[in-house]
């Protein structure tokens, strides 16, 4: 949204208006100026440590891993969508920085774990015994739409272009594709993930009316 766009709908709330309430959750310079931010009406007001907190008694137990040897602009449209879907926590495999500019502020609210190599990828999968499930479109792979994603499950993504490393590749437990109809090769990294991570929900997220 074009902040100087007169047309543009006012996201948020106000000023807090009536009572001051008396709730630890709440963040003051928000009560008296107003919230603004891009997230859930329910989490209006509260501070960033609160809403955190609260998010970590209800995440789900999928994981979602990229890898970041060439500096991917997608990793942070994939860390906006793992915190819309509840990830446990998101893992970057190789560079450190990635531009955070995608992720539109939800970084603040998502757990992100670096990784400088394959090997500390795999480590923490086989200590933590969270499976590592690639999603790939080369040979041998399997339709996601046909599979039976682990409850508890790593979801991993490579480059934009080039896909995944052999090694990690190698690594994984399965190897599956989302199926496609079309003339491309393949899709948009973060709309790969999104689609894997909604895959997910489908099978394992309690839906409520």
């Amino acid at each position: 949204m074009d902040p100087e766009d007169e047309q543009a709908p006012v996201v948020g709330v106000g000023h807090w208006e009536g009572p001051w309430p008396d709730d630890p959750r709440l963040d003051p310079d928000l009560l008296r100026e107003g919230d603004r931010r891009n997230v859930v009406d329910g989490y209006r007001y509260w501070t960033v440590e609160a809403i955190v907190a609260d998010l970590d008694t209800r995440r789900h137990p999928f994981h979602v891993v990229v890898e970041n040897w060439q500096h991917d602009h997608n990793i942070g449209s994939i860390v906006r969508t793992a915190n819309a879907f509840g990830a446990a926590e998101v893992h970057v495999v190789g560079r450190r920085r990635w531009n955070r500019r995608g992720a539109m502020v939800t970084d603040r609210y998502q757990h992100v774990r670096h990784h400088p190599d394959v090997d500390d990828l795999v480590a923490w999968s086989q200590g933590a015994g969270v499976p590592l499930v690639a999603i790939d479109n080369v040979e041998g792979s399997r339709p996601i739409e046909r599979a039976l994603l682990p409850r508890e499950c790593a979801l991993v993504f490579g480059q934009e272009g080039p896909g995944l490393s052999p090694d990690l590749l190698a690594a994984a437990e399965a190897v599956l594709a989302i199926s496609q109809f079309g003339s491309t090769r393949s899709i948009n990294v973060g709309a790969a993930a999104a689609v894997a991570m909604h895959a997910w929900i489908l099978q394992h997220a309690e839906i409520g009316d």
